[in-house]
């Protein structure tokens, strides 16, 4: 893993930083022209559509996402960017992305993709779902969360370690999707410890080697669901 997990793992960490130090600044920009401008907003009305962060550009990866005739590679990379554009761009464009959580619902139930699709696809789920309770709600309606343990049961192809390393990444990025989405959502908390086998996976993944992540999440979906309190 070691050779593998740098590549995915620290570029990925790097982008989030990027843009978790944008979205701060964003938020304290508009924190402060809401002093200058309030008197304007009471005489003056945008519609929610034009606040939205990368709208347009939302809506054309959307489409990308939802074109059936394009290659599976394409349309998870859309999936990827619209994630991203979400994340950047706060509750209002995060709302939006969400409408087209639906096809990579759908995608992710697709158990002949490339690891490395499935990887970017979670990271699209990620980045809609971090640090925002109302798609956390709605993924827990699309049923992501059955979607995402189903995971933990696929099987390498092949025994190569190239195979074996990233059947094992598509784990790791399953378990930060699931922290992610659990984090202060107590349905989520309980969905997930009624999951039959999860408490195994996450017990046999925490041994593994995380280097290069913040976190080992298998751990940290262990404490947040409360299996060690049993």
């Amino acid at each position: 893993m070691a050779k593998t997990q740098p590549y995915y793992v620290q570029y990925w960490i790097q982008v989030c930083q990027y843009f978790v130090g944008l979205y701060h600044r964003i938020q304290k920009y508009c924190t402060v022209l809401k002093g200058f401008f309030i008197k304007e907003e009471e005489e003056e009305h945008f519609s929610p559509a034009e606040c939205i962060f990368h709208k347009e550009k939302i809506v054309v990866l959307g489409r990308k996402l939802k074109d059936k005739s394009l290659a599976i590679e394409q349309r998870a990379q859309a999936a990827y960017r619209i994630g991203l554009l979400a994340f950047t761009g706060g509750p209002a464009a995060g709302k939006f992305a969400a409408e087209y959580m639906n096809e990579v619902a759908l995608l992710l139930q697709n158990y002949e993709m490339a690891p490395k699709i499935k990887i970017l696809l979670l990271q699209s789920v990620a980045s809609w779902c971090y640090l925002n309770p109302a798609n956390q709600r709605r993924a827990g309606r699309l049923q992501f969360i059955p979607i995402l343990v189903d995971l933990f049961d696929t099987r390498p192809k092949s025994t190569t370690k190239s195979e074996i390393n990233s059947n094992l990444l598509v784990k790791f990025w399953t378990c930060y999707v699931l922290s992610v989405m659990t984090c202060n959502n107590l349905s989520c908390m309980r969905a997930l410890k009624d999951c039959s086998t999860l408490k195994y996976h996450l017990r046999i993944l925490a041994t593994e080697n995380w280097c290069g992540w913040p976190e080992n999440f298998a751990e940290v979906l262990y404490f947040l669901v409360g299996f060690h309190r049993n």
